[in-house]
């Protein structure tokens, strides 16, 4: 974690800011949390903990600096809520994200799935492409397992009934 920290110092200083103690803590609480993709006001409470007299305008303004310098890339998942991902390391582009609809999980794709896309679209229509995103909305494996799970034990529950109701009705005792 350090030297991520230390390169993200170096980054700012580039710009020509200063690693403030609120954003060093801001980015600490980003590394530490980086699998969660966090929300402005999750950072906020995490860093409350930390850093009781920072404020949440603050936490606000070092997240929109390191969105700008594309050291973090603002996501949204479709609930209105803006969070914050790290770009990762030696990646030039943004990766992907599979989000179950079920549970909510979100999950990385570190594989540029859209170069083929990227280039039809820049020499169909003369756009240069910068970046893109992209999210897979579906049912992650743990929740697929589950619900089969569910349902079979609903079969298996229903079927031992069905057979009391049938023999019912055939006067059986």
């Amino acid at each position: 974690m350090e030297d991520r920290v230390e390169r993200i110092r170096q980054i700012l200083q580039a710009h020509n800011y200063k690693m403030t103690p609120q954003r060093e803590a801001t980015v600490r609480v980003l590394l530490e949390h980086e699998d969660r993709h966090l929300s402005a006001e999750e950072i906020f409470l995490l860093l409350k903990e930390r850093v009781p007299d920072i404020g949440l305008a603050t936490v606000y303004r070092t997240l929109e600096l390191l969105s700008d310098l594309e050291i973090v890339y603002k996501v949204n998942f479709g609930d209105g809520v803006t969070r914050y991902d790290f770009r990762k390391e030696g990646m030039a582009r943004h990766h992907h994200h599979l989000q179950c609809i079920r549970c909510g999980k979100v999950e990385e794709i570190h594989e540029n799935l859209l170069a083929d896309v990227e280039k039809l679209v820049e020499e169909r229509y003369g756009f240069k492409v910068l970046d893109h995103r992209l999210t897979f909305l579906g049912i992650c494996r743990e929740c697929q397992e589950r619900e089969e799970r569910e349902k079979a034990a609903k079969e298996g529950a229903g079927s031992g009934t069905s057979e009391a109701a049938s023999s019912r009705e055939r006067g059986e005792r």
